[in-house]
């Protein structure tokens, strides 16, 4: 079985502009944990999920400075730098994920398992020639093989 016989067709997307509120909104009203944001042509320009939205209330972790006889070493500016950002950031495009795996629709069930597991990723766009064509999750492949058992 292919993923395209398995695959969420009607996925829910978001824009980049889409305002964070929205998103925690448009999350709750639909019961969903995450979402591919796609351009006008519906290219797809990354995911966002709920963890974005939570990332609105972290505590952040203020870098470490090390005083030598040289002058200061800063420990985790980089991270401290890019928490800020999603702390404050107001739209879609600020907390979305930009480096995501996709698979192709024609890929056997198994393989997208097996990436799944490799990878630890549980929620895969399905992009045929950079279009959204559809979403496979964990619960999807869970469900075929049910379906398939029965």
């Amino acid at each position: 079985m292919l993923i395209k016989d398995i695959m969420t067709k009607n996925v829910i997307t978001v824009s980049p502009e889409m305002k964070i509120h929205k998103l925690a909104e448009l999350f709750i009203d639909k019961n969903i944990s995450g979402a591919p944001v796609v351009d006008e042509a519906g290219k797809l320009l990354g995911v966002v999920k709920e963890e974005g939205v939570i990332f609105q209330d972290k505590k952040v972790h203020l870098p470490t400075f090390i005083n030598l006889s040289f002058g200061f070493i800063t420990l985790g500016s980089e991270r401290y730098n890019e928490e800020i950002k999603k702390i404050t950031a107001s739209t879609v495009s600020s907390i979305m994920e930009k480096d995501i795996t996709t698979i192709n629709p024609n890929i056997e069930i198994e393989d997208a398992a097996t990436l799944m597991l490799e990878k630890e990723i549980y929620y895969l766009p399905v992009v045929d020639k950079d279009k959204l064509v559809g979403l496979i999750t964990k619960k999807d492949i869970v469900r075929a093989i049910a379906k398939e058992k029965a």
